[in-house]
């Protein structure tokens, strides 16, 4: 069965590291009524972590398990069971190479079920990144991998998003003293392009982006370097003759005090920090990962594995919640454009 047959979007769930705080958040997104009524879920794991995270969570779940998508398609939501991992053999809290090598098969399955028409978007609960290293050294963050395994081209990128507000970023995981040079007018003008697109594919009309200076007091008018006037600045112009709704570039220290209080959608960054430290001290519980310039929407939980809490039965669903229903709400939308 196709998932564009039946009435709600389908989502590949990857359940994440099996030592920290993931198969409790799916285990706990899957006993959510709101979840359930917004999206069919296929989750890929191994039905004994599930099981355990329930149990860490005191639920019982009443979940089908298949031996593929087409199996799970006729169920709503199952559990495609891929029997890799024993939980008992996974200490808590601690990063090893069976989990990152458990999280990796998960999210790899889920990608090419999407990839592969089975799904309409990929969701996963929290990874570590040193499990997954350990697991495969090349690893460098879920966007590379994402490429690496669907053979992608183009521009991709993560955007952190709290309620109504988004952050996209020009660069990402990168050392600080590479940032300067990766600010390029090219770079930000194609940062702009996926903002605006992946945020009228979430709703908004027409989307509002303010962009962020590199430098303190954005330049100070070219005193603290000249890349607002040189760079940026000529991208965000070269946006807004294409009819891109963008403004700035603005000083970073206060762009987020006016994004919250409503003057704009999302803010484009220069770099990792200068919106991550401001994203979630706004609403570190509820904050979503979504990967742009993928054919399907990717979404996580803003936050990590929690290594510190694992197994303590404590951990909060608000942002693994928000993740898998900002992939159904982006799915849907993408349905019916392409019914259209």
């Amino acid at each position: 069965m196709s998932p564009r047959s039946t009435p709600r979007p389908v989502l590949a769930l990857a359940i994440g590291d099996p030592a920290g705080i993931g198969p409790e958040l799916a285990a706990r997104v899957l006993a959510d009524a709101e979840v359930r009524a917004a999206a069919d879920l296929i989750v890929v794991g191994d039905r004994r972590v599930l099981d355990h995270g329930a149990q860490v969570a005191g639920l019982t779940l009443d979940l089908p398990v298949v031996g593929s998508a087409e199996e799970a398609a006729r169920h709503g939501t199952a559990m495609v069971d891929l029997g890799h991992l024993d939980p008992d053999t996974i200490p808590l809290g601690h990063a090893t190479r069976a989990g990152g090598a458990f999280a990796l098969e998960n999210f790899r399955t889920c990608l090419e079920l999407a990839a592969a028409g089975r799904a309409e978007a990929v969701c996963f609960t929290p990874f570590n990144k040193a499990a997954m290293r350990m697991a495969h050294p090349a690893y460098d963050d879920e966007i590379s991998y994402g490429t690496e395994i669907l053979g992608r081209r183009g521009p991709a990128s993560e955007f952190n998003v709290l309620d109504r507000l988004w952050n996209a970023r020009v660069t990402s995981h990168v050392p600080l003293k590479d940032v300067a040079a990766r600010i390029t007018r090219e770079a930000v003008l194609n940062g702009l392009r996926l903002t605006h697109r992946s945020l009228a594919e979430a709703g908004f009309d027409p989307p509002r982006i303010a962009v962020a200076g590199l430098n303190p007091h954005a330049g100070d008018g070219g005193n603290f370097g000249r890349e607002e006037i040189e760079v940026i600045g000529p991208a965000v112009e070269a946006a807004r003759a294409e009819g891109i709704g963008a403004e700035g570039p603005f000083p970073p220290d206060t762009v987020f005090v006016r994004a919250t209080k409503g003057a704009f959608d999302a803010v484009l960054t220069m770099y990792h920090d200068q919106g991550q430290i401001a994203m979630k001290l706004i609403g570190f519980d509820r904050g979503v990962t979504l990967l742009g310039g993928f054919d399907f929407p990717i979404c996580t939980p803003a936050h990590g594995s929690a290594y510190d809490i694992a197994g303590r039965g404590v951990a909060h669903v608000g942002a693994s919640k928000a993740a898998l229903l900002l992939a159904a709400a982006m799915a849907g939308r993408r349905r019916v454009a392409a019914a259209a």
